[in-house]
């Protein structure tokens, strides 16, 4: 991804491109393009010139310069001095032209002869000349670049080809509007687009973290040992911390980026990236920038400056007058000066700030030691006055005075300020930065240990936090109750909220260092642990409990407490026990302390993901949407990430598909390091592909969700991630592969006993079983399952027994199929989720196409028009198939109609497949019809479309919108 000499990729900007590209392909176009230096315009019209397909003859650049007497269309002049291939092609050019030979003569040749008598007005005579020298090229680009910098005569001329622009002209002007006088437009204040002529304002704003991201993982490869020719190339997962360093160091900026990539490339020890960066001076560019307009200032405006850059938030004029030391009528002269300079901006009414972080950061270093000392002292002095006292900025004031012991101090008081205000962010960042304090006294680290180690309970998971965890357990110098408190918690983050039941290693050890010193922290490790379904836990469930509740009979706590029932109640809620509900309705959902609020939210989370596997749906929903609202009130992230989650499975099972990919990958996107996002989002993913015959996909998806599932201390997303692969595998590899893949999920399901959430993989199972012949071992599973479910309150077991037992029937006994099947469709119908329903509705019609073809035909034409709806394009034409294989006839029509240059519903099946990027072959295979037949559709597609196979997608989002 780079051009030639070194320079990075192009990322990003795929609005801009294409709105510039737009205008270049217009024939009368003018385009203003504004940004700040070194934010990328050049490279921005460089790559929409490129995309529009001008050839370089074509595009007449005209570049402007910061000398002190420019001469008069200087860069007009310099840009026609290489228009000699576009010149030698243009024929007529007129007359008034010649006044140009004298100014271009390497052009002369192809310039008519000049005809100007004495006295003539030279200056017009120029101007007249260059516009119809332009007028005769025709259509041609002209790049006039930095023209904050433009003579009088050039901006006047660009004047007068903006509001009457030649035929065929496209007229793009870059320049940075801060360096303009009292913010006129560039081309003067007399100017407006005139009628006719397409174009405007287009401004460039800096790269954000992800087209950082982007670049980096361009730049340095997103594996080690690839992506550079050269010099430092992180791992993948250090891909992102770089690119975020260079995002926070160059603001954005790309020409600031570039330096920082060329210090990575040319590292030739191969040093840490982000070490390497983050010891490194800021880039020279973005110094030299921030050192010219610093230069321009006069000596207040520079003391205002210096004090907006140390106080590092925006200020008001009080403020800023107590800090610098001077008088406000110098601080509002300052002000202004500063303000039209562009060094200073006004993010909020009467706040003064930086534009630019990184600027900051250049002013900053800028000062004088003991002018930096002073007015972090005064600053210090100042915030002292608020009410409350913003702890933050008293500590980072005081850690900048180089007073270790003040600062210590400062900022344990402000970790405690923020983390009571609900500012955990910062609150954690303080704490982090304390407990890397190497002479930190140990009281004082184990109170900063254990304070994180709070914030981190309630957090959402994140890799950084973990580790940071995982070093200060490592610290010999903590004590070791305050070891078990950390270590319990980061075993919670891992095994629960990481999804990796490595943790309860963690939280076992824990349990031991705890239970000398604080037995009720032991018994909440305990209750921990008996959560593990994996690995032989679950015989030890009762075990634990008790050890549990024994050791808060030696130290009763009341929020352990909290978590012992919430615990229980999931339990209640995996066994199907119907004596669960008015428990849950006695839960204190406003109680007053943070974690009995906390234990009360998990509750009702835990309760309403295990009552939406049961099938319990309505009541799902709406105790999710309680736990997501109890945990945004009190701030408990990772419980309102996951109450989310299940929300969007819960619509997904509901048949609401509309949308819910985009939402998943939206969520995702906001919690990147949650397991539980990325698993979901896999099942969900899977299913809706396998529906569209996009089994690969679907494989893959569901190959995903399993290998979390081998690790997850639960056992529902290895059961449902095998119904899901088990299918796949029954249809592309038969009955004997499917039976090899689903009979480890049987033996967890046996082993965990959890027939309660067994709705999804006994018809699978049972399915697959009879495949391979062996009807014996399928009747068996059919009976140990009614046995297992029994009267327990789980309607999708219910149902999915229902299915599983009409599929043993199958060939045997029709009459008990049919009423089984007719059974599963009601209660799922019940249970609200229509995929299942139709799935039953299809069974149904191939139990009945024999005793009763008329039913079998309508309740086929049903389960294919709920396939429809959810955009199940395979499932719907699997019944097409069933139909024509059963002579089941068609479904009811106003008869056959023709569509034009619309398309028909077969080929908008075909189209979405297309769409997405399914093969020929594949489509074949999801709708049941001929490779040439598909061939037949797509051609049609392409032709009604007007698009190449790669752009169906979008043309068809065109079409619906």
């Amino acid at each position: 991804m780079r051009h030639g000499g070194g320079a990075p990729g192009f990322v990003g900007r795929r609005r801009e491109v294409a709105r510039l590209v737009e205008v270049l392909r217009t024939a009368s176009a003018v385009m203003l393009v504004e940004g700040d230096a070194g934010v990328g315009k050049t490279a921005l019209v460089e790559r929409a010139l490129a995309e529009a397909g001008i050839p370089g003859e074509r595009v007449l650049t005209a570049r402007c310069h910061p000398v002190a007497e420019p001469p008069p269309y200087g860069p007009l002049l310099d840009a026609f001095r290489h228009s000699r291939p576009a010149l030698a092609e243009t024929a007529g050019v007129p007359s008034s032209a010649g006044a140009l030979r004298a100014w271009l003569p390497d052009l002369a040749d192809l310039l008519p002869a000049d005809t100007a008598g004495p006295g003539a007005d030279e200056r017009y005579r120029l101007a007249q000349g260059l516009r119809a020298l332009l007028g005769a090229l025709g259509e041609v680009v002209l790049l006039v670049e930095d023209a904050q910098w433009a003579d009088r005569a050039t901006r006047e001329l660009l004047l007068l080809l903006a509001r009457d622009p030649n035929p065929g002209l496209s007229l793009v002007v870059t320049y940075r509007s801060e360096e303009l006088p009292d913010g006129v437009s560039v081309l003067g204040a007399a100017y407006r687009c005139p009628p006719g002529v397409f174009g405007g304002l287009l401004r460039v704003e800096p790269l954000d973290e992800a087209e950082v991201l982007e670049l980096a993982r361009a730049e340095l490869g997103a594996s080690g040992g690839s992506g550079s020719a050269a010099g430092s190339s992180p791992a993948a997962g250090s891909v992102p911390a770089v690119a975020a360093l260079l995002h926070r160091r160059s603001g954005g900026f790309p020409a600031a980026i570039v330096e920082d990539l060329a210090v990575l490339r040319e590292d030739d020890r191969r040093t840490d990236p982000v070490a390497l960066l983050a010891g490194a001076d800021l880039p020279r560019s973005l110094r030299d920038a921030v050192a010219e307009r610093l230069a321009g200032l006069g000596p207040e405006a520079r003391a205002v400056v210096e004090t907006v850059a140390v106080l590092d938030e925006p200020a008001g004029e009080e403020l800023i007058a107590e800090v610098s030391a001077l008088p406000s009528e110098q601080v509002s002269a300052g002000l202004v000066e500063a303000l039209r300079a562009a060094v200073l901006s006004e993010p909020a009414p009467a706040r003064y700030a930086f534009r630019r972080e990184p600027a900051r950061q250049v002013a900053y270093r800028r000062i004088p030691g003991p002018t930096r000392s002073a007015l972090h002292r005064r600053a210090i002095e100042a915030l002292r006055a608020g009410q409350p006292r913003p702890l933050a900025r008293i500590a980072v004031h005081t850690r900048a005075l180089g007073d270790r012991d003040a600062w210590q101090q400062a900022a344990e008081a402000a970790a405690e300020q923020a983390a009571e205000q609900g500012h955990t962010a910062l609150a954690g960042s303080l704490l982090r930065e304390l407990l890397a304090e190497t002479d930190l006294a140990p009281e004082r680290r184990g109170r900063a240990a254990r304070a994180l180690a709070g914030l981190a309970a309630n957090a959402a998971y994140d890799e950084a936090s973990t580790e940071v965890l995982a070093d200060i357990i490592a610290d010999p110098r903590l004590p070791v109750a305050d070891r078990g408190e950390v270590r319990l918690t980061l075993g919670l983050r891992v095994a629960v909220q990481g999804g990796d039941r490595a943790g309860f290693a963690l939280v076992e050890q824990a349990a031991d260092e705890l239970i000398a010193e604080r037995p009720a922290r032991a018994a909440r490790a305990l209750v921990a642990l008996a959560m593990n379904e994996r690995d032989g836990a679950g015989a030890a469930v009762r075990e634990r409990m008790a050890k549990a509740a024994a050791a808060l009979e030696i130290e009763p706590d009341e929020e352990v407490a909290a978590a012992y029932r919430a615990t229980r109640l999931t339990f209640q809620a995996r066994e199907g026990d119907p004596e669960l509900w008015p428990e849950l309705d006695r839960l204190p959902r406003g109680a007053s302390s943070p974690e009995l609020v906390r234990q009360t939210t998990r509750a009702l989370f835990n309760v309403g993901e295990i009552a939406m596997e049961t099938g319990h749906d309505q009541r799902a929903g709406r105790l999710l949407a309680e736990s997501r609202a109890l945990a945004r009130q009190a701030a408990i992230s990772y419980l309102e990430c996951y109450s989310r989650i299940a929300l969007l499975r819960l619509d997904g099972l509901a048949g609401r598909w509309q949308g819910l990919e985009e939402r998943f990958e939206a969520l995702g996107t906001e919690y990147p390091d949650v397991a539980m996002a990325r698993v979901e989002r896999a099942l969900l993913f899977g299913r809706m592909a396998a529906s569209r015959g996009r089994l690969a996909v679907a494989r893959a998806e569901f190959e995903s969700a399993a290998g979390y599932g081998e690790r997850e201390s639960q056992v529902t997303t290895a059961i449902r991630a095998a119904a899901g692969l088990g299918a796949v595998e029954l249809v592309e590899r038969g009955a004997e592969a499917a039976a090899a893949l689903l009979a480890p999920a049987v033996a967890i399901l046996r082993q965990a006993g959890a027939w309660a959430r067994a709705g999804e993989l006994l018809p699978i199972a049972v399915e697959v079983v009879r495949g391979v012949g062996d009807e014996g071992a399928a009747r068996h599973l059919v009976e140990e399952a009614a046995e297992a479910i029994g009267r327990t309150d789980a309607p999708a077991a219910h149902a999915g027994l229902a299915l599983a037992r009409g599929v043993l029937l199958e060939g045997a006994e029709p009459c008990g199929a049919i009423e089984s099947y007719r059974r599963a469709r009601d209660a799922w119908r019940s249970i609200g989720r229509p995929y299942e329903v139709a799935r039953a509705e299809e069974r149904l019609a191939r139990a009945l196409a024999e005793r009763d073809p008329q039913t079998a035909a309508e309740r086929l034409a049903a389960a294919e028009a709920t396939y429809t709806t959810l955009g199940a394009a395979s499932d719907a034409a699997r019944c097409q198939h069933v139909r024509r294989d059963l002579g089941l006839g068609r479904m009811a029509s106003p008869g056959r109609r023709g569509y034009g240059e619309a398309l028909s519903p077969r080929e908008r099946q075909v189209a979405e497949l297309v769409g997405q990027g399914v093969s020929n072959q594949d489509i074949a295979q999801a709708l049941f019809l001929s490779p040439r037949t598909v061939e037949h559709h797509v051609a049609s597609v392409l032709r009604k479309l007007g698009v190449g196979r790669k752009d169906v997608a979008e043309a068809l989002a065109e079409t619906e919108s």
